[in-house]
């Protein structure tokens, strides 16, 4: 079961109002390695932040974290059966879906393995790369090494937060992991499945630090923005993997599409979002909220949404089988809900014609006749 809360509306349950008729569209996004999702309540909910005007956002807790089930296993393949199941249980067909950190490599994995359920990647300060010895991963290992050797039940609420201040020297981790601290219960315990996350850092290819050819590639929309002086992804050469995965991507840094963000002087460089620079978050906001208005669910041979109906779409390939000389139509649109819309079937009616309904199909190498288009 993942936690969730649906960003358009936050109520005290956190859900969300699919009633509503102006956005219904959906974005999932992921936080990082052991930081609360609710961490991004107050970027969306910014005041200039224009995100929730285009898309009903779902914060989701992956496994292991939060108040999302704990399991043993940290393989992505696991992780990302969990949010299908999630989309399915929330009838959810296709969605935008992205996150920070880890969680953008969760996103990534997800869509890439799963191309039918999402329009778009988003990817903040993270993505395909393989991390385990990247210095900012070292240091969060060693946190989470040091701070597993706690026994909690021993000890007072703060007694384990001294403990912390001295092991968890980085500001923002130090804060991360006190927030992740529950002293509701008998004694203090960590939100997150510690000693699992401990057993996946300590093998030679860790799920949490590495990616794997086998999660495949996304070819769609993708959106990669990165802090000017990340030292999660180094510029020079970490953008090579996100080439390989991305194939839309290559030869368009730095584009709207895939570019950098701050400068030396930014605070906060791996957490954008928590910048206390009010134009910062809004420049911040802005590049995603442009990237989803106009080119997200955008189809590939369009350069953005602005070109759908101006341009011919070429057919996919020939079937001579067929004997009709064409090929393979590929729409400029379908239904973001299509699992879970009866708009094909309500159209099929208010016309009187065929072919309306998804998963209708006319038999090989026939057409409809065109006084029922």
């Amino acid at each position: 079961m993942l936690n969730k809360i649906a960003l358009r509306f936050i109520s005290a349950k956190a859900t969300l109002r699919d009633n509503n008729n102006e956005v219904q569209l959906r974005m999932i996004w992921l936080p990082d390695l052991i930081e609360p999702v609710e961490n991004f309540k107050l970027f969306f909910k910014g005041e200039k932040n224009k995100i929730l005007d285009v898309r009903n956002v779902h914060l989701l807790n992956y496994r292991n974290f939060g108040s999302s089930d704990h399991h043993h296993s940290f393989d992505m393949d696991d992780i990302s059966n969990d949010i299908i199941r999630y989309m399915d249980q929330n009838q959810i067909t296709m969605a935008t879906i992205g996150g920070h950190g880890f969680g953008a490599k969760v996103a990534t994995a997800t869509a890439s393995n799963n191309l039918n359920r999402f329009t778009g990647v988003m990817c903040l300060d993270g993505g395909p790369v393989d991390q385990r010895y990247h210095e900012p991963y070292l240091e969060l290992k060693n946190y989470v090494m040091e701070l597993s050797k706690l026994k909690l039940e021993k000890h007072t609420a703060q007694e384990v937060q001294k403990s912390i201040d001295k092991v968890v020297t980085e500001p923002n981790w130090n804060f991360i992991f006190k927030q992740n601290l529950n002293t509701t219960k008998g004694y203090p315990q960590w939100d997150f499945n510690m000693e699992a996350l401990v057993s996946n850092m300590k093998k030679v290819r860790p799920d949490v630090a590495t990616w794997s050819e086998r999660y495949g590639l996304w070819p769609g929309r993708a959106f990669v923005l990165l802090p000017a002086y990340s030292r999660w992804v180094h510029l020079p050469t970490n953008t090579l993997p996100f080439y390989d995965v991305f194939p839309r991507l290559q030869g368009t840094f730095p584009s709207n599409d895939f570019n950098i963000f701050g400068s030396d002087q930014t605070t906060n460089n791996h957490w954008p979002h928590d910048s206390e620079n009010q134009d910062e978050l809004f420049h911040l906001s802005n590049k995603m909220w442009r990237w989803l208005r106009y080119k997200d669910g955008c189809h590939v041979l369009l350069s953005d949404k602005t070109e759908a109906g101006w341009f011919y779409i070429q057919d996919r390939g020939t079937d001579a089988s067929t004997g009709t000389g064409q090929g393979e139509i590929t729409p400029e649109h379908v239904h973001y809900n299509w699992k879970y819309t009866h708009v094909y079937e309500k159209s099929q009616k208010r016309r009187g014609t065929e072919a309306a309904a998804h998963g209708q199909f006319l038999p090989k190498g026939q057409f409809s006749d065109e006084s029922k288009w």
